[in-house]
């Protein structure tokens, strides 16, 4: 392969490394990566001169004598000794002996082994105990950062510098294949961890050590993980996984929350808060402030005209007498650039509202000691300016890597010289016959700008006349990190057609497909070229657009969740296309729904956790849009699974939505798991799942879901009539039918009313609500509240059951139940044998009516002293309410006008997972199995 090389008067290019190991691409050895020198002191003293480092990780490692316990960074083993080896730039501290086994590349050189840059999503701050900075390797002590989608931890100020390296959930067009390798990602393994090669502890609470990929969940040691095939399986979860090859999502102009449906966080993103102090960070070895006492001084450090505009700086310490070039040394470790400093000096920072000031604003700090530059003599020290700015000094020519964006090619990159008569496409014409592309047209090809930040990969092409070492200039000028992070790819000049799915919802149900589009040509101004409706979901008010347009759809999604609609304001979301054709046979993926607001809040956990153990393309919040967006994208899958996370009105709801999706189905009955996050849980108790969630671990919770028996339960019609009414005004006030659905029970009297009570207290006070203990303790609040309660419910109701008037006996409570558990986990039909009644089931097709006489009576059912009161078994009820009469289905209350109430059997029964018997663990069987090889046990897709 063909390169040029570098003459003296160029600058090295972009990088200087091979891709990571396992990447389907190779380099050849580039020199200079590994470059090491030696700067000011980190606040542990120099012992020594340092030892030739690993050319391939990049590290700059120097001897260093230990003041406290210290542990390596390789081995996670504990230095004994005084004398470690600490990289100046990242903070990796090894032993001697470790020093050629390390793999683990150091922050400055990591961007440039990105093998398909990804773009990472950052949740809100939050404090990660145990947990390290995947940039600086620092313990992340104070509220800190974490990627929603992988494992990736940093500090607010080391975000800028972290590696575009998340996880490739799905096909966008760049760097498309079938072939899955394993996702490694470096340290905060379990406590527990075990390597997969040497069956050795390789995690670590102390540093930041070992590997896991994030797919498959394997374990390893840095140095064992070269021993593994480079395939990924998916590992015990590779049947629930929806494959990132089967989702396909064109999202230019949408960042990855968007993509994901995650909420972005309202605090200011790093590098953009408030101008002044608030925007500093402490930055290199030498990271606290120190006074003038201790004989160092600390100077801002600004890397170009974008940090200086918004005055987002990093500190760095240096000794007090220091000369220039250590200066400049520690102000390119601050911003992790491990180039030849010959190529950059220090510059006073222009006058405000000149980032590109010349003249006497470009004095450039060069030659002598800090103190000299100040002048001599007693107060020389305020001479020194405060802050500095890095600029590049300007060559003639650079030697520029370009990447071809086509896979099966021989070279990760190859190199050309870049001169002031480059344009984009002679490095066109250049390139391609170094690719082997030299029998192709030129025409047939363009230059691609890509800027691989970490909260987002923004591509640009280059037109054909742009001058290329202008454009680097211009880079550098704007922030020599960001030079760092970008990179030019030669790609294929393809025609991709637009196609973007915008699902909305909020919209009035009940509408024709054109009563919606002129609804959102109103609201929103959608353009008839460029939209088209593809479904239409009437009944939920809710539609997907195809949009053929980037810019227009990323205009109508900012548009819409901007806009209500007769009051009710709009939802938008992106949603992907799942490629059914691409699923491999023994797929069955997991449709997984969180409700966040369930169990204490655990669902906000629970979500990260799932989006990062499956695809996130396959785990939806309610609160954003409900069941339906997760129904239409799984709606060509021809077998997949559903988890709902929630109580059990969530779970009712989702059974409700798959109910009325059934028809548009490939799959018309999917089996669904439950995770009770609730108060009651009465659904998730019958079918083994717990009386609620108390923090297990998801994974472990997953393998459950995949072992599951499938079982049928009925599902049950409420039809609610209520009578006409006269008004102030004399005009009778109809009140139109509604059906609701129910899978448990349905309550009328004095239980629904105590589920309305608390309900009512949770929407006035919901912050209170994050716990199972208290719920239960505002129940019983209410309840003694209501002990007295007398309002005689069977002179307020008539009662018929497969059109046969039933007498009522002296009651306060009517109950229908489905299940065998009623108010979190009583037993209100009882066990005791009745020739009048059939035994009861699930999936026998017949409800039992129960009553209660109030509440001390519930108490006692609750306690188990007791049974209801068994009225009557059927399949067929009709209800009459004389009055105005609280009711609750599924632990949804409200109060019911007078009316009839029709009760009956609602279709097909639903298919429910119910969780195995646990089973005796075999001596020996290792507790984590998560990386199983063998195969998954088999379960019923049903």
């Amino acid at each position: 392969m063909a390169a040029a090389a570098a003459e003296p008067g160029a600058r090295a290019g972009l990088g200087n490394a091979s891709p990571r190991p396992g990447s389907p691409a190779s380099s050849p050895k580039l020199g200079g990566g590994g470059r090491a020198r030696l700067g000011p002191g980190s606040g542990l003293e120099r012992a020594g001169a340092r030892p030739p480092g690993p050319a391939t990780s990049g590290h700059s490692f120097r001897k260093v004598t230990l003041t406290k316990p210290t542990f390596c960074h390789l081995c996670s083993d504990f230095i004994w000794g005084l004398a470690g080896f600490l990289c100046d730039v990242c903070n990796f501290m090894s032993h001697e002996k470790c020093l050629k086994h390390v793999k683990a590349p150091c922050a400055s050189l990591a961007p440039s082994l990105v093998h398909v840059p990804v773009a990472h999503c950052f949740g809100s701050r939050g404090l990660y105990r145990r947990k390290f900075c995947a940039v600086c390797r620092k313990s992340l002590e104070a509220p800190a950062l974490r990627c929603e989608v992988c494992e990736l931890h940093v500090h607010p100020d080391c975000v800028p510098f972290a590696c575009s390296d998340c996880r490739q959930c799905h096909r966008d067009g760049h760097r498309d294949h079938d072939a899955h390798h394993h996702h490694w990602r470096e340290g905060n393994l379990p406590s527990g961890a075990r390597c997969e090669v040497c069956r050795k502890a390789c995690g670590s609470s102390d540093v930041l050590a070992g590997v896991r990929c994030e797919w498959c969940g394997v374990q390893a040691h840095s140095v064992c993980s070269a021993a593994l095939a480079p395939e990924c399986t998916f590992g015990r979860l590779r049947t629930m996984v929806l494959p990132p090859a089967c989702v396909c999502l064109l999202s230019r102009n949408f960042s990855k929350m968007h993509c994901f449906r995650i909420p972005e966080s309202a605090a200011p993103e790093p590098g953009e808060g408030d101008d002044g102090p608030d925007a500093s960070a402490p930055a290199g070895p030498g990271r606290e402030a120190l006074g003038p006492e201790s004989g160092k001084q600390t100077l801002k450090i600004f890397d170009g005209n974008d940090s200086l505009q918004r005055n987002h700086f990093r500190v760095v310490t240096v000794p007090r007498p220091a000369r220039s070039e250590e200066v400049l040394e520690a102000a390119l470790r601050a911003y992790y650039i491990m180039e030849d400093p010959c190529d950059f000096e220090l510059q006073v920072p222009p006058a405000s509202g000149q980032a590109g000031g010349t003249g006497a604003q470009r004095k450039a700090w060069s030659g002598g000691t800090a103190e000299e530059e100040g002048g001599r003599g007693a107060g020389s020290r305020e001479a020194v300016p405060e802050a500095w700015i890095i600029r590049a000094v300007p060559h003639t020519q650079e030697v520029l890597k370009i990447y071809p964006a086509w896979l099966k090619v021989g070279a990760a990159h190859v190199s050309v010289r870049v001169t002031p008569q480059s344009t984009a496409r002679t490095v066109v014409l250049e390139v391609l016959p170094m690719l082997g592309r030299q029998a192709e047209g030129p025409e047939s090809f363009q230059l691609v700008e890509v800027l691989m930040g970490s909260r987002q990969v923004q591509r640009m092409v280059l037109e054909d006349k742009e001058p290329l070492l202008d454009r680097l200039r211009d880079i550098r000028q704007t922030s020599l990190w960001q030079m760092s992070q970008t990179r030019f790819y030669v790609a294929e000049s393809r025609v991709v057609a637009p196609r973007v799915s915008l699902f909305v919802a909020g919209l009035p149900p009940g509408l024709s497909s054109q009563e919606y589009s002129s609804l959102l040509d109103e609201a929103v101004a959608t353009k008839a070229g460029l939209v088209s409706m593809s479904h239409v979901y009437s009944l939920q008010g809710a539609v997907v657009l195809d949009v053929a347009c980037f810019a227009e759809a990323e205009r109508l999604y900012m548009l819409v969740r901007d806009t209500a609609v007769h009051g009710r304001p709009l939802t938008a979301l992106v949603l992907p296309d799942v490629l059914p054709k691409k699923l491999p046979p023994d797929c069955c993926p997991l449709l997984v729904f969180v409700n966040p607001k369930s169990g204490g809040l655990k669902g906000r956990d629970l979500l990260c956790s799932f989006r990062k153990l499956l695809n996130p393309h396959q785990v939806f919040e309610l609160t954003n849009g409900g069941p339906l967006p997760g129904f239409h994208v799984f709606s060509q899958v021809p077998c997949f699974r559903v988890l709902v996370c929630g109580g059990d009105g969530t779970v009712g709801w989702v059974l409700t939505a798959l109910e009325e999706m059934r028809h548009r189905l490939a799959c018309p009955e999917p089996s669904v798991a439950i995770l009770p996050l609730g108060t009651g849980n009465d659904l998730g108790r019958v079918l083994r799942w717990g009386a609620g969630y108390s923090g297990e671990d998801p994974f472990s919770v997953l393998l459950s879901v995949d072992e599951a028996d499938a079982v049928l339960v009925d599902r049950w019609t409420i039809l609610l009539d209520a009578h006409q009414a006269s008004g102030a005004d004399g005009v009778a006030n109809v009140e139109p039918p509604k059906v609701v659905q129910m899978s448990n029970y349905c309550g009328i009297g004095i239980d629904a009313e105590l589920s309305l009570d608390f309900h009512q207290a949770r929407e006035e006070e919901p912050r209170k609500f994050t716990s199972r203990f208290h719920n239960k303790g505002v129940y019983v609040r209410v309840g003694l509240q209501k002990i007295s309660h007398s309002r005689g419910l069977h002179r307020e109701i008539r009662l018929q059951v497969e059109q046969q008037e039933v007498e009522l006996p002296s009651i306060e409570g009517l109950i229908f139940i489905n299940i065998p558990s009623w108010g979190s986990g009583a037993d209100l039909w009882g066990s005791d044998s009745d020739s009048r009644f059939e035994k009861p089931r699930m999936d026998d097709g017949l409800l039992e009516v129960v009553g209660v006489t109030g509440v001390m009576h519930m108490g006692q059912v609750q306690g188990g002293l007791r049974s209801g009161i068994r009225i009557a078994q059927g399949s067929y009820f009709r209800v009459t309410l004389h009055k105005a009469t609280p009711v609750q289905v599924d632990g949804e209350p409200w109060v019911q006008a007078p009316g009839h109430m029709i009760i009956s059997a609602a279709g097909p029964k639903v298919h429910m997972l119910r969780k195995a018997k646990p089973k005796p663990r075999k001596a020996g069987t290792p507790k984590d199995a998560r990386a199983d090889g063998g195969p998954a046990p088999e379960g019923d897709p049903n």
